[in-house]
Parts: structure tokens; sequence; C-alpha cells
């Protein structure tokens, strides 16, 4: 073996000199060293002891004078062995060893000891040649267990190497030696599996000292989330504006949510605080104005902006940061019929009739009119792109009038991307890469059913269809579900997941007495909503149903997170039979206006048992039914 360093170098050349010496005190001998050194190497490698290469007996003596003649040391052998660099002097001595233990163990008893292989090399002053055959050895030994990396490696290659491994073999390696150790948990390979795992995506490397128990906290957070989903363990809020009317729209984005009622007010709530109050967005309408505010149509939130729809047309933009005074205002001539809003940036687009505007921000603020778009359909649903997908630093709408999808982009023509004629567009959604759309199905062919089509938005082909219900698909779900799978909601109540690979539906749940008009999912649950205002939280692994929300109204939004679920139930009727709405007092009977319910089921929030009533009894006035119960079956605290 070839170990290239220099003290060897010069152990070899000392040994050399010293092999010099003898080979010349020996030479006068009738043999010489070497020649008797391969004998006996030949002898020690042969067949076995009955059977040597030269065809003779081990009783016979063909060269008495070498027999009789003293055995040479027999570290000399080793030395030589090593400066010829053929193999490791420590292999040779267990390899022959081995060779020694088996010849013995194939010998009969009592002849042990009278072959070649069961004699020790002894002689005058063997005791001094025995240690310093144990001191080489334990200078091998000591070259040998020295760790690679400290003798042929870099530690920056080293930590190459180790970038490969998996948390798991990490850890076995940290138990080979110190070095080892060292490599194993350095902070470079331990940032980027946290970030490989999806935890700390925004943080640089020097945020946290300890990446490795940084992943070890937060895959035990991860795992206590799991455990409070399923069995119901967390803290319940209602968000509500008693005298904001009934429900009208609500929507959310990260932890702020926005929302609408009939008497034109607008509500923000940032639920990261964990506080009720919400933050009152002014409208545009001036007090002189007569009359009552119009209703609310439609609202959405992203990070930075707010935007309201109300019913005649006009719409009302506020910052999420500022809040209060809206920052942009603009009128359609007729009522809304859809609404969207980027996910990150300043940009809203709206359709009225037959006309699709698009309005952003610019660096400095100002809001303009980006572009108008003209179709000869009414548009039903509108859908911003992801921002990855926009090459030109445009931004991009999908758009889905009647029985068409269309792909607008600014200063060029709409361009089809679905279209069979006379099959209505139920329900679209976008994902990175995909569009899904669901399809009511009016052909000749009774046994065609509805279908969701796949297309792919980089090539405009389609990809897959999937499913053949009975019902109409109210909502899909492509942007938070795993890859390759999309979770779709019908009115035949059932819940179903696809195999976007095979086309084939791989779970199918039922548990919703009426429709299902809203579903998200994740790695290993499914939350769905229905027409009745029943809210299930399924296990997707084994399709069965972990708990159940009962409201009065349908729920209309749906949106979960890591550790807070939001719905809202929204009520279909906004000028209810038996409502008292008067112009001197707004207020509305509780079973008519809707409700929102957060549920946080974070570790630092979770409780024995879900709270269930959220009435503090200490409100200084009160309406009928104000004593508002989360849920049914529990109790009341």
């Amino acid at each position: 073996m070839d170990y290239g360093d220099k003290d060897l170098q010069e152990f070899r050349q000392q040994w050399e000199e010293e092999i010099s010496g003898r080979g010349c005190s020996n030479r006068g001998k009738g043999s010489s060293w070497e020649e008797r050194s391969s004998k006996r190497r030949r002898r020690q490698e042969g067949p076995g002891p009955g059977c040597h290469g030269d065809g003779e007996s081990p009783g016979s003596e063909p060269d008495a004078p070498a027999a009789r003649s003293p055995p040479p040391h027999n570290y000399l052998r080793l030395a030589v062995s090593l400066l010829e660099g053929r193999t490791s002097p420590l292999r040779d001595r267990i390899q022959s060893a081995g060779r020694r233990g088996s010849r013995r163990g194939a010998g009969k008893p009592g002849e042990g000891g009278g072959g070649p292989a069961g004699r020790t090399a002894q002689g005058p002053g063997g005791g001094q040649r025995e240690s310093l055959l144990d001191q080489l050895i334990s200078d091998l030994n000591e070259i040998n267990e020295i760790p690679f990396f400290d003798i042929d490696l870099p530690y920056e290659l080293a930590l190459r190497i180790f970038a490969y491994l998996g948390r798991t073999e990490l850890g076995r390696c940290a138990q080979v030696s110190k070095t080892w150790k060292v490599i194993a948990e350095d902070e470079v390979l331990w940032y980027k599996h946290c970030l490989k795992e999806g935890y700390k995506t925004k943080a640089d490397i020097g945020d946290f000292i300890g990446w490795k128990a940084v992943l070890r906290d937060s895959l035990e957070k991860e795992q206590t989330l799991q455990t409070n989903w399923k069995n119901r363990i967390g803290a319940a809020s209602q968000l509500h504006y008693d005298v904001g009317g009934i429900l009208c729209d609500v929507n959310s984005c990260n932890e702020m949510i926005v929302s609408g009622y009939t008497s034109g007010d607008v509500r923000m709530w940032d639920i990261s605080t964990w506080d009720s109050s919400a933050l009152y967005l002014e409208t545009s309408r001036s007090s002189a104005e007569l009359g009552l505010q119009p209703h609310v149509s439609f609202v959405r939130i992203n990070s930075t902006i707010a935007v309201a729809a109300y019913k005649g047309g006009a719409v009302d933009i506020w910052s999420t940061v500022l809040g209060r005074e809206p920052i942009h205002r603009y009128q359609h001539s007729q009522d809304i019929q859809a609404i969207a809003v980027t996910i990150e940036s300043a940009a809203v687009a709206t359709s009225s009739c037959y006309r699709i505007r698009l309005e952003s921000s610019d660096q400095r603020g100002y809001w303009q009119t980006a572009c108008q778009f003209e179709l000869q359909k009414l548009v039903g649903s509108l859908q911003f792109l992801p921002n990855g997908l926009n090459r030109d630093g445009n931004e991009t709408l999908l758009a889905a009038a009647e029985d068409t999808v269309y792909l607008l982009k600014p200063d060029t023509e709409p361009k089809v991307l679905h279209s069979i004629y006379g099959n209505t567009v139920t329900c679209l959604e976008v994902s990175s890469n995909r569009v899904a759309c669901g399809v009511r199905n009016v052909g000749w062919i009774m046994s065609d059913g509805n279908k969701v089509h796949i297309y792919c938005l980089q090539t405009a082909q389609p990809l897959s269809t999937l499913g053949n219900a009975l019902g109409d698909f109210t909502c899909v779900n492509l942007r938070d579900s795993p890859p390759y799978l999309a979770v779709t909601g019908n009115k035949d109540r059932k819940v179903r997941v696809y195999d976007l690979r095979t086309s084939k539906a791989v779970i199918s749940l039922y548990g919703h007495q009426l429709g299902v008009s809203c579903v998200q999912m994740d790695d290993w649950k499914i939350v769905s909503g229905g027409e009745e205002g029943l809210v299930c939280v399924w296990e997707q692994r084994m399709g069965t149903k972990l708990w159940e929300m009962h409201s009065r109204h349908p729920v209309r939004h749906l949106r979960f997170s890591a550790h807070t679920l939001i719905t809202a139930n929204i009520p279909n009727e906004k000028c209810p039979r038996g409502a008292s709405i008067m112009d001197d007092d707004l207020t509305a009977h509780r079973r008519h206006r809707g409700i929102i319910y957060v549920y946080d089921f974070s570790v630092n929030k979770s409780a024995p048992v879900l709270p269930i009533c959220c009435s503090s009894y200490d409100e200084d006035v009160g309406y009928n039914y104000n004593i508002a119960l989360s849920m049914p079956y529990d109790r009341i605290r």
C-alpha cells in the first residue's frame, strides 16, 4: 500500500539500510535470505499441509542445510513487504493468522504444532523481535485509524460528499468518530435539510444556531399539530359583525380575512394576533350621498391589498398595511360578475357583462387601467396565473365565459384554451403549470357524464380528462394538492381525489347531505364543505372521516394552513323574510346573518377540549340569539 507520507518514506529508508546490512552478513551462507524467504512464502501459500508445490511429503527434507539454518527475522519480511508497496503489513498478518487457523482446524489432534504453520519464529532475543513487530503494527494501526478526510480530502470536499446523505445516514455517520461527528453536524447540511422539508424557508443560515435542533423541533411540532387535527384539539373563535346585516362574501390569504355585508360595510381581521376586533375599512362613498349603501357583492384579499366590489359596479381597493381609507376606486357600468386578485402583486381584474378590466399599480403606487378585454360571452369566473409564468412581466388572466375558457394577455388577442359547444364551464382552477375546468355535459349520449379537463399552461394542450359523474363539478383544487393529485367536489355529494397520471379516481368520499361547495387537501388530510353547512375533515390514507362541524348556512369559503382552519357559512338569501332590516336598525336575526369560524390547532393554543360557547355574557347590548354556539353536543363554558 502506497501511503504517500513523508514520515513513512523516512521509515522505509531506515529499514532499507538495516535490511541491506543484514543481507551482507548473510551472503556467505549456502542460500541467500531472499531465496529462503520466497521458499517459506511458497510453503505457507501452498494448497495444504499434505501437499506441497515440489511434490514431496512433509516428512522429507531435500534441502537439509537450508532447513537447519536459523529462520530469518519475521519483522524483516514485514518491512520488505511494506517497502515493496505490495500490501499492508497488518493485512498480511491477519491473512497469515487466518491461514494458520484453517490449517490447524483441518489437521488431526496432536499434529497442530508439527507443521510449519504451527511453529512460531523464536530465537535469541525473541522478546525484543516481538516487541519491534508489535510496535510496527501499532504504528500502522494508528495510521489506518485516522479518518481519510483528514489525510486525503479537504473539509469542503468531505462536506460535499456528506451533502448526499439523508437525515438518518447523517445520524449514523456522527457515531463513527469525532471527526465524522463534526462533519455530520455541520450547519450547512442541516440548514439544507430544513429547506428541503419546508421549514424556515425564508430564513438565512445565520438566523439560527443549531439547525439540527431547529429541524427536530419543527418535526415534533408538525406531529403535535397532526395529532391535534385528528383529535379536534385547539381553540375556536367566531368573527362576526352584529350591525353589519347579513354576510355576503368572505375571502382569506395567509392570516388575513376580509368580509363584506349587506350594509355595505367591509371588515378585515388579522388572526395572527388572535384579536377578534376587526379593522373597519371605510368606503369611498361620501356621507352627503343619500340612500343606503349598496350590498357588497365580492371581496378579495392578498398580502398587499384588499378589494371589495359593490352592487352597481363600484370597486374599492385598500392597502392591508395602511387600511382605513381606500387607495383606489373605479366604476363599472353594470353589476360585477367575477373578480380576481394576484397572489402577491397589486393587480385586480373584474368582469361586468362582456367586458373585463385589469387595474394594476406601478412601482410608485399609482393605479392605472392596464388593459381591457371584450369577449363575446358572459364571464362567470376569473383567475390570475402564478407570477412565475408571466415571463414578460405582464399579468395573465384565465376567464371562463359560458362554454369557453380564454387565456388573456395584455396587448394580444384572447386565446381560446378550451371550448366545447353547449357544455358550460362550472368551475375553474389554475396551479403552477396546469389548468383545470369542470364541464357540464349536455350531449345526446346520456352515459357520458360531467368531466374535469386538465390543460398544460406552457403548451396549451390537453393533458387528461377526469371523472364521469352525473352531477356538476362545483369545485376543484390543484394549487394546494400534492403533486399529480387533484381533489374535486360534486353536486352528487361526493369528494373525489384523482391521479393525474392515470386519470382515475383513487379516493371517493361520501359524507355530505347536499352537494359539495368547496374542498381542499394536503399531504394527509382533506377538508370539504357542503351546501347543508357541514364541514368534514377526512384522513386521506384511510379514507375515513375524522370529525365534522355543522352550521345553518352553506359553506362558501374554506381555507386551511398547517395550524388554522377558516370557514365561512354565507346565507343564500340576502333579504330573508322576517328579518327586520330598517334604516335605523341594521341588525338582523342571528340565524339569518351567517358566521365565520376560525380554528387554531397550534401547540400553544391547544386545550383539553375545543371551546364551544364564544359569548362572554358581559356585553352591554345584545340581540336575540346572541349566545353563539360553535358546535352542538358540547359543554358551555
